[in-house]
């Protein structure tokens, strides 16, 4: 059975509830030698600049939607979370803004200036081997101390938080032939589907997962929710170990295509977008580009195209190794 989507009511309820605690970030028009040449003349490319949004990504629309629904006596309790740095710094923020505490779990190889970003909103972090293990702590924490699990991707809260990212969308470009959205876990996608099919029918929802964390395109090829073994990108912050029922219901619902792009084209994104739009971003908020530039091109000539730019959360060092070995 299809899951009930947020109508437009609830997504623009949901986005006067969250107020000033989440940016509305700006759409741009991306024009200059750089981008005609990545992508032709004819595309108008609109930047969804989400980057600037609070703790670096788009993730706390939906962690202060889940949030805000806790009672007062959850809420004093705190909150926990699973991720690789974005979601976390996401619960963080938001655990800040609503004088509550937050415990989240980081595998090890998180990026370090994410996990000092968690620390830095007030987060206690504690860092296990794996993915996998880190759900696992996480139901140990509900279980010993009573915090709630703010999950990184599924669920309709979190659909109705990244529902109001859609809306922004619509509201601000007005006419759109397609959007582009970076899928994980596709909580992100859910939402911004859900939102601008509503607001415009016609226009075309693409999905953009990288080929080494593919869960959504495994999930649609087979029709239910599927796994990951291991996560094989840069694009940690899109590295979900499966897809989750709810997220999957609503993509499947208001998603037109899926593509893939891989870690050579997102490294090639993320020097166009330094290069051509002065913008450092992390391997996730370089994906919807890569999807542009690469199996979307010839699809989308002559249109209009807004390109979601998810998050910016990364460290000088790790950034300039990137663009070091990136093609042109």
């Amino acid at each position: 059975m299809e899951a009930a989507a947020p109508t437009l009511q609830d997504i623009r309820a949901a986005r006067q509830r969250l107020g000033d605690r989440i940016a509305e970030t700006p759409l741009w028009h991306w024009r200059g030698d750089a981008v005609e040449q990545a992508v032709g003349r004819t595309i108008q490319v609109l930047l969804k600049l989400e980057l600037f949004q609070h703790a670096g990504s788009f993730k706390p629309r939906g962690a202060l939607c889940a949030m805000l629904d806790l009672s007062p006596a959850a809420l004093r309790r705190g909150v926990t979370a699973v991720s690789a740095g974005n979601h976390a710094m996401a619960v963080g923020y938001a655990a800040r803004s609503l004088g509550t505490t937050a415990k989240v779990v980081m595998p090890r190889t998180a990026n370090a200036a994410r996990v000092q970003g968690c620390r830095e909103y007030g987060a206690e972090v504690e860092l296990v081997d794996d993915v996998h293990r880190a759900f696992a702590r996480v139901r140990e924490i509900e279980e010993q101390e009573g915090r709630t699990f703010i999950h990184p991707f599924e669920g309709p809260l979190t659909a109705l938080g990244t529902a109001t990212l859609g809306l922004e969308i619509c509201e601000q470009a007005r006419e759109l032939d397609a959007v582009i959205v970076p899928i994980g876990g596709g909580g992100l996608c859910a939402g911004v589907a859900c939102a601008v099919k509503q607001m415009l029918p016609r226009c075309a929802v693409y999905g953009v997962e990288p080929e080494g964390a593919d869960s959504m395109h495994r999930s649609f090829a087979s029709g239910k929710p599927e796994k990951i073994d291991v996560v094989r990108t840069i694009a940690d912050s899109l590295g979900a170990p499966h897809a989750a029922p709810y997220s999957f219901s609503l993509c499947r619902r208001f998603v037109d295509a899926l593509v893939k792009v891989d870690d050579e084209a997102i490294r090639s994104a993320m020097r166009l977008l330094f290069s051509g739009a002065k913008l450092a971003v992390e391997p996730a908020g370089a994906a919807a580009t890569a999807a542009l530039r690469g199996p979307l091109r010839d699809r989308l000539s002559g249109k209009r195209v807004a390109v979601i730019v998810c998050g910016a959360n990364i460290d000088p060092a790790t950034f300039a190794k990137h663009l070091g070995v990136a093609a042109a």
